[in-house]
């Protein structure tokens, strides 16, 4: 606790600093802004579940950013304090309290210079995505330094060098990055149009240890990308490729007989105009698993690896898939599949293909399906399968199709209706087809499920809320039939409550025939959030943004408070 207290005077200095931010930059000293966020969790037995809280219950993720800006030069730092432990199953990396990440950067009207740790994406971010999500635990900054030169609005030119965080320290491998972005719309004259490209390198290198390695310690990856807009159509692709590179075995190791090449294709185009929205998208992924270093770093518990916390990571690979709101159509979840895996002879993985379609339609108020207020539909469907070939376990080896697909991993068609009945009065129907493969997936049954969701939001005044949500999943196999229900009030722009409860009825066995309960809500006052929940978490993935954690079973009480200064 006392680090925590050292952790909380900065922010206090900076908040003190910011009341008087007005008198400062007068002054001309610059100014200082931040956030801080606290997420704790304090652990429960649980009977009914037979869960004992860990050795240390209580535990909590703290990070305080602290800015310092003056005309073009921004410095900053990042302290995390993860006291007494992290919340549970985080990267065992993150451990105490320390200096997370630091910077310093000047900016002039066509130069920007970056020493410290720095975020970048380049692309969609399947070559090269250094990001952080708190939620799910990850900070993949580069600490080195990173040049971007613009000499004009249409050109965009960025060089970069840097070791890749892990936990409180960096990966082994280095990385060297170039990007470059080019508009030549005005060049083509275009007045209705809009044309870009860009190219883009990243090399890790780091030394082999193996006799006569036959693939370099370099690896170099490279990546070409378009965006075409005309009028309401768009069409945007990329394609990475990645030289010849030795391939993770079943017990992440490697050798010398086994190395491959690998590449990725993005695919995006839609059409967007007067209550219509298309938008279908196709990626393939062979061999794309890009690591910081070959070899991830084995856990305490010698069951994980850093892989299993997106730990060392390079790239960023999201499930294409649509994200639910729904409580029950997020426990079979999508993890893209990019890298190589042979879990057994029978089960044989190179990557991915597949895609999703997007349509969305507005009916017009005052039409027959309109009605007075209008009415909004959207269909989504998506699959995704191994890629298609000839694989072999002994030795390791496959071939692989472009075309075509191999063994189905995932599905989900769902069809979605919002109608709006009064002033007060909106409503809502989801009805989603899913397909999981968890037999190729995590190991278990194939499931098949059919899940139903209407919600009903009733309006009392511009702030206030009342919101009702109910749901269903049939399901063929493994913890079979699922029914839930959610409550939420609004009160004001202020204080929200909610109530809700999944109940896992259909399970097999009568011992787990388990309702997962939670109750809670959150209090907001200028740029603070408060929110505060009781209740049971279903052990499972965890899902921002088309990428996932591992979360085990757990009960306990949550306290979430985020500020900005």
């Amino acid at each position: 606790m006392k680090k925590l207290f050292l952790l909380l005077l900065p922010f206090a200095a900076g908040a003190i600093y910011a009341q008087e931010n007005d008198t400062i930059q007068k002054k001309n000293y610059g100014k200082i802004y931040g956030s801080l966020e606290s997420n704790s969790q304090w652990y429960l037995n649980d009977k009914g579940r037979g869960l004992n809280h860990p050795e240390d219950p209580f535990r909590s993720n703290n990070y305080l950013l602290v800015n310092y800006q003056l005309g073009g030069f921004t410095a900053g730092v990042q302290v995390e304090a993860y006291e007494p432990n992290a919340l549970l199953n985080y990267n065992p990396g993150f451990k105490g309290t320390d200096l997370g990440i630091y910077f310093a950067s000047y900016k002039t009207e066509k130069f920007e210079f970056t020493a410290g740790y720095f975020y970048e994406q380049f692309g969609s971010g399947m070559l090269l995505r250094a990001w952080e999500d708190r939620a799910l635990g990850i900070n993949t900054a580069l600490r080195g330094g990173r040049i971007i030169y613009r000499p004009s609005d249409n050109v965009r030119l960025t060089a970069l060098y840097g070791r890749q965080r892990s936990g409180f320290d960096v990966a082994k491998g280095d990385i060297y990055g170039f990007d470059s972005d080019f508009n030549v719309s005005q060049l083509l004259n275009f007045q209705e149009s809009d044309l870009s490209f860009g190219l883009s390198y990243v090399g890790r290198y780091e030394k082999v240890d193996l006799p006569d390695p036959n693939f370099h310690s370099l690896t170099s990856m490279s990546a070409f990308r378009f965006n075409f807009i005309h009028d309401a159509f768009y069409v945007s692709g990329e394609y990475d490729y990645k030289i010849d590179d030795a391939v993770l075995d079943a017990q992440n190791n490697i050798s010398n007989d086994f190395v491959k090449p690998g590449n990725t294709v993005l695919l995006n185009f839609g059409y967007s105009k007067s209550g219509l929205g298309i938008d279908a998208t196709f990626r393939r992924i062979e061999n794309f698993k890009v690591l910081s270093e070959r070899i991830p770093t084995a856990t305490g518990d010698l069951q994980t690896t850093s892989l299993n916390f997106n730990d060392k990571v390079l790239n960023f690979t999201p499930a294409l898939t649509k994200q639910h709101h729904s409580n029950l159509a997020n426990i079979y979840v999508f993890q893209a599949q990019s890298k190589v895996d042979f879990i057994d002879p029978t089960k044989m993985k190179a990557g991915e293909t597949g895609g999703q379609i997007d349509i969305f339609y507005d009916f017009d108020k005052g039409s027959s399906l309109g009605g007075k207020y209008g009415t909004k539909v959207a269909l989504n469907l998506s699959s995704w399968y191994n890629l298609p070939g000839s694989y072999r376990a002994v030795p390791a080896d496959y071939s692989t199709s472009f075309f075509g697909v191999g063994e189905k991993y995932f599905s989900d068609y769902n069809f979605e209706v919002k109608k709006r009945l009064s002033d007060t009065w909106l409503t809502g129907f989801e009805y989603i087809n899913q397909y999981y493969n968890k037999d190729w997936l995590e190991g278990g049954d194939k499931v098949r499920a059919n899940i139903a969701v209407a919600e009903a939001t009733y309006n009392f005044a511009d702030n206030k809320s009342i919101r009702l949500e109910g749901e269903h999943m049939w399901a063929d196999a493994d913890k079979k039939n699922w029914a839930g229900g959610t409550l939420e009030l609004n009160l004001n722009d202020k204080y929200s409550l909610y109530v809700w409860d999944i109940y896992n009825y259909g399970n097999d066995d009568p011992k787990k025939q388990t309702h997962y309960y939670n109750m809670g809500g959150a209090y907001r006052i200028g740029a603070t959030r408060i929110a505060a929940n009781y209740g049971r978490q279903r052990g499972g993935l965890v899902c921002v943004g088309g990428v996932c954690r591992f979360v085990p079973e757990s009960t306990g009480f949550t306290l979430n408070i985020t500020t900005a200064f």
